[in-house]
């Protein structure tokens, strides 16, 4: 008699499972038990889509700044179209870049800036600079171009592609007693200045390897060479501080007679490790998951204070100074999906517990979307380093023969 009650109790419960599994899934559009990094990052794409694209135009709206757009918008919501082999969606992002954002003379790179202007229309806004390049997402978009030829095999996109790559080096990279830089933008290649402005975070060696199999005629290494040297060096200089904790800043300037690496002397690009410098260890992870480059690694154990303040505290603030005092008290979804890249390559102990605490948590598998609404710039730096975690951003050329990206 024992025996078979254990056994209907047994089966009892294994019933009331099935009708919780079953509730839970019933009208609710199967909502996963467990957290899918690929269901997330596909199922977040979607949303974003959805909530970041402006219909019609697939014009990627920064909606905490007046709809703005910026090059930098379209060159992320590029990348991660192809990442997500979204055909239609990249299309509607390179033609709208294309007509509204690339300039018409001169060269093929991008202005910054596009939005309302004063008089009520839409347009590059140029009363801010709007014209101006932003050197980072003209290499973004450029490898998401490259990205796309690879998953796609259209030959104009890699045409396209090799056109902003050539105007990246004539335009955007300055050489220094012999060494070539990649500048903030096309205006320090003629200015009158004593120093180039250059943001670090800029500074993508990994792209600039491929570029080298689609641009033959420019010393892409080299520019890999000085990325490190100019990061390495912001990183070991006290710059405009006392000391350094060896964090890698949002702004620098380089002496055009000299090369020396200093602060700019302006309020406004400071030091400080802050919403640019985050990016700086997402793109040397990529450097060292694509292409195993040492020093990559190298330079980000030197980022050891995120760990030192992971242990103190449980969580990074959103900016640093560049001796390590917080800035901000807040945190930053996107420096979390920024220095995921430290601690998946730097230190993998603490890895796992930053990643569920302070990126996983915040995917809801209920709702399908972030648990909060996020900025345009958190949900983007978030997403890569959720997707970066799990080995879901490839090297699309890997497989290519370096022939098949010359023709």
């Amino acid at each position: 008699m024992r025996l078979r009650v254990i056994g209907l109790t047994a089966i009892g419960l294994a019933l009331i499972l099935i009708a919780v599994v079953f509730y839970r899934n019933s009208g609710r559009g199967n909502v996963p038990l467990v957290f899918s990094p690929t269901q997330a990052i596909g199922a977040l794409w979607h949303q974003y889509t959805l909530t970041y694209l402006e219909p019609g135009t697939g014009r990627t709206l920064d909606k905490q700044r007046n709809d703005i757009t910026t090059s930098e918008g379209q060159s992320y919501t590029m990348l991660r179209a192809v990442w997500m082999s979204d055909k239609t969606t990249f299309d509607q992002e390179l033609t709208w870049t294309k007509n509204n954002m690339q300039h018409k003379t001169g060269d093929h790179l991008f202005a910054w800036l596009f939005g309302q202007l004063p008089s009520g229309t839409y347009g590059i806004k140029v009363d801010e600079g709007g014209n101006t390049t932003a050197s980072d997402a003209d290499v973004d978009i450029a490898l998401a171009l490259v990205f796309a030829y690879s998953r796609w095999q259209y030959q104009p996109y890699l045409g396209d592609a090799r056109d902003i790559i050539s105007d990246i080096w004539d335009k955007e990279v300055v050489t220094v007693n012999g060494i070539p830089y990649l500048a903030a933008n096309n205006v320090e290649k003629t200015s009158s200045s004593n120093v180039i402005i250059i943001n670090p975070s800029y500074l993508n060696p990994a792209a600039y390897k491929i570029f080298a199999k689609v641009d033959p005629t420019h010393p892409w290494n080299q520019l890999v060479d000085s990325s490190y040297s100019v990061i390495q060096k912001s990183m070991d200089s006290p710059l405009d501080a006392t000391s350094t904790v060896g964090l890698p800043p949002d702004w620098v300037a380089i002496n055009k007679a000299t090369g020396a690496i200093t602060a700019t002397g302006r309020t406004d690009l400071t030091s400080n490790f802050g919403y640019d410098a985050l990016r700086t260890p997402y793109r040397l992870a990529l450097d060292w998951v694509w292409f195993k480059e040492p020093r990559a690694k190298t330079t980000l154990q030197k980022m050891k204070f995120f760990s030192d303040e992971w242990e103190k505290n449980g969580m990074l603030s959103a900016v640093y100074t560049h001796d390590g005092r917080p800035n901000q008290q807040t945190e930053s979804a996107a420096l979390y999906g920024g220095t995921i890249g430290y601690f998946m390559i730097a230190d993998p102990a603490h890895a796992k517990d930053v990643y569920e605490k302070k990126l996983v948590y915040l995917f809801d598998p209920d709702s399908n979307t972030w648990k909060q609404d996020l900025s345009y710039y958190d949900s983007n730096l978030a997403w890569f380093g959720i997707a970066l975690y799990n080995n879901l951003l490839p090297n699309l050329t890997a497989n290519i023969p370096d022939a098949a990206l010359l023709k």
